[in-house]
């Protein structure tokens, strides 16, 4: 009786979690196959390297124009157009749409050149034919007017090239395996996934399909098989070690050749306080025994401790790692077994995995805005989910930027069934999220507005953020609306939200032109007064504004109208959507200049032309200030040490630290 381990002074829960959370589990990152690559964590930002669509297509049936040809058309005064041909998808273009004809065209064929519209083909008729046999039609009437633009999805609508596609943390399911084969990405850098070795122990265990002696009290081993079970769904890769009995040695050989190959040891069985229980006295002997018996029902024998590995590695081989493994060693009974794994061992095992945790498929929530609907059909709206950590129901929001946009759904977590007769969702009103899976989870931050390089290194800094790209001006709206955290601005911004500047930066922009500046560009005036072509950012972008406000400047120079000098701009109200693209235009050929910023310019081999400093400000909502996560990305702004946001603002071309906090 002398050997007996007794368990004298049982550890608290909080204390067998933090002795779990002492241990190290985390296996080092690696590059596997997209086709691989289900279910594993992002462990790198992914960046678009393309735009996508990398083409102006239709977005739906109908016929390829020129806006302008269309302007005052009805029913009662039709546009009659010339049909000079057909554009089907996945061909390229042979016509190109002059003044006063068109092209039949389908939804998602290469816009041709000349057409800057599509009208559909409801809105259209047939007026005239070549010949009796009802051959193509030679003219078509056009019973409605469009905008340029009007069921055409640009380049780079649904994600543009340069933009933060993915980043690290994000758990890769088939809807980000479809954004990165839409991004032509063969491989991804995950996470790698703790070899998690297990072992059951005890004389009376017989492995399933093997004869079994009841007379003996034989009984199947159950918690293998379950175990592994376990450790695959919270993200590690099992490793089945043969069934050891009770005897010492051979007990200490196969834990140690187990810690030899694998990041964690889990064992079940031997833990009591028996004299024929072992297992506590190897790990005594051979490694670190951290904790014995835990204060819970079921599960009271739970041993917490390190294993030492072969130092020379006669048992693992040449590759086997140096150092220790984690050991845990569970209850034999399967039922505390499993509750001990799922209580103490699973989120260890996520952890490492970079897996999150577990939650409902479906959730109660709050509607963050208004949303008007009308069309008398079902829908199924992709929502984005919000905790605000006030003990309410997370807020909802819409995401919806198309049904052609595979980004939708990334930025989304569910989806929200609006009844055909409902018109009208009010702000606060209350509604049921069905999750695109029980593993979503929603962002701690979620941040709106501009798109910056620095923003982007920022965001890697933090837990699980969430970032929509909707420019400066429109950032700040949706701040005054009540739903994001935070905003990101850049350069001179006109509304007035009650906001609190957490830190920023600066950065240098102008126009962006080939490596060479071969046309000699040296400032704005050599957009008003050559004849070269130009890609422009949309009008939410603060780039936008600050142009802008630098055309104004010309203007008053030459007491000219400023939309004199913006018509006379060859490509003024062409826009692309991200800080990069103008720059790839650039850099493609497609574009003589480009409006940009230093970093990219330098990063993509273009030359800069410098037009001036734009200030970038990160506002957070007055009432979330002081929630944990916007806390964190004040102290990212505030950290002037290594890694923080000087070595950031460093490592990028014309960047620098704000000297204050306000814009």
């Amino acid at each position: 009786m002398s050997d007996r381990k007794e368990f004298r002074d049982l550890a608290e829960p909080a204390a067998a979690r933090e002795a779990v959370d002492s241990l190290d589990l985390s296996p080092a990152p690696e590059t596997v196959p997209l086709a691989d690559a289900r279910g594993r964590i992002l462990a790198e930002r992914v960046d678009a390297a393309i735009d996508v669509p990398g083409f102006d297509r239709a977005s739906m049936d109908g016929y390829a124009v020129r806006a302008r040809d269309t302007f005052g058309a009805d029913e009662a005064d039709p546009a009659e157009l010339d049909l000079v041909g057909a554009v089907h998808a996945g061909a390229a273009p042979d016509v190109t749409v002059e003044p006063g004809t068109c092209a039949e065209i389908s939804t998602g064929a290469v816009m041709p050149d000349g057409a800057d519209a599509v009208v559909m083909v409801e809105r259209t008729d047939e007026i005239g034919t070549d010949g009796d046999d009802g051959g193509d039609a030679a003219w078509i009437a056009v019973r409605t007017s469009v905008a340029p633009g009007d069921h055409v999805m640009t380049a780079g609508t649904d994600i543009a090239a340069g933009a933060r596609a993915l980043g690290p943390g994000t758990r890769l399911t088939p809807r980000e395996i479809g954004l990165l084969s839409a991004l032509g990405v063969d491989e991804v850098p995950v996470e790698g996934r703790p070899q998690v070795g297990i072992v059951s122990t005890g004389d009376e265990l017989v492995r399933p399909g093997e004869a079994l002696n009841p007379d003996r009290g034989e009984i199947y081993d159950v918690n293998s098989t379950t175990i592994a079970a376990g450790v695959e769904e919270a993200g590690g890769e099992p490793v089945l070690y043969p069934h050891a009995g009770d005897d010492y040695e051979e007990m200490e050989r196969l834990l140690r050749r187990a810690a030899d190959e694998c990041d964690l040891v889990l064992s079940s069985g031997s833990t009591s306080a028996s004299a024929v229980d072992v297992i506590y006295r190897v790990i005594e002997a051979r490694g670190d025994l951290l904790l014995h018996g835990v204060a819970v029902k079921p599960g009271k024998p739970m041993l917490i401790g390190r294993l030492d590995r072969s130092a020379d590695g006669d048992v693992g081989g040449d590759d086997a790692p140096a150092g220790e493994s984690a050991y845990i060693g569970l209850p034999g009974y399967p039922v505390s077994a499993l509750t001990i794994f799922r209580t103490f061992v699973a989120p260890a095992i996520r952890e490492a995995a970079g897996q999150p945790e577990p939650a409902t498929a479906t959730v109660e929530g709050r509607m963050g805005v208004s949303e008007r609907y009308a069309e008398g059909r079902l829908r199924l709206m992709p929502v984005g989910l919000l905790n605000l950590d006030d003990g309410d129901r997370p807020l909802v929001y819409p995401v919806d930027k198309g049904s052609g946009a595979t980004t939708s759904l990334v930025e989304a977590d569910g989806v929200v069934a609006v009844d055909p007769d409902t018109e009208y969702l009010d702000a606060g009103e209350a509604v049921s999220v069905d999750l695109f899976s029980p593993d979503v989870r929603p962002p701690t931050l979620l941040g709106v507005g501009e798109d910056d390089p620095a923003l982007n290194r920022l965001l890697d800094r933090l837990a699980n953020p969430r970032y929509l790209a909707v420019g400066s001006r429109e950032g700040l709206r949706r701040l005054r609306d009540g739903v994001p955290d935070v905003a990101v601005t850049a350069g001179p911004t006109d509304r007035d939200v009650d906001a609190e500047p957490l830190g920023g930066w600066t950065r240098e922009w102008g126009l962006v032109v080939p490596d060479g500046n071969p046309e000699s560009v040296t400032g704005l005036a050599a957009l008003v007064d050559r004849d070269l072509r130009f890609r422009n950012r949309p009008t939410v972008s603060g780039l936008r504004r600050s142009l802008d406000d630098a055309l104004d400047d010309l203007a008053d120079e030459r007491d000219a109208d400023r939309r004199d000098l913006a018509e006379a701009i060859d490509g003024y109200e062409r826009t692309a959507k991200a800080f990069e693209s103008p720059v790839r235009a650039v850099a493609a050929g497609d574009a003589d200049v480009g409006l940009g910023l230093r970093e990219t310019a330098d990063r993509l081999g273009c030359e800069f032309v410098p037009l001036g400093e734009q200030s970038v400000v990160v506002r957070a909502a007055a009432d979330r200030v002081d929630r944990d996560s916007v806390a964190a990305l004040a102290a990212e702004l505030g950290n002037s040490g290594d890694g923080g946001i000087d070595a950031i603002l460093a490592d990028l071309p014309g960047y620098s630290r704000n000297s204050r906090n306000d814009p």
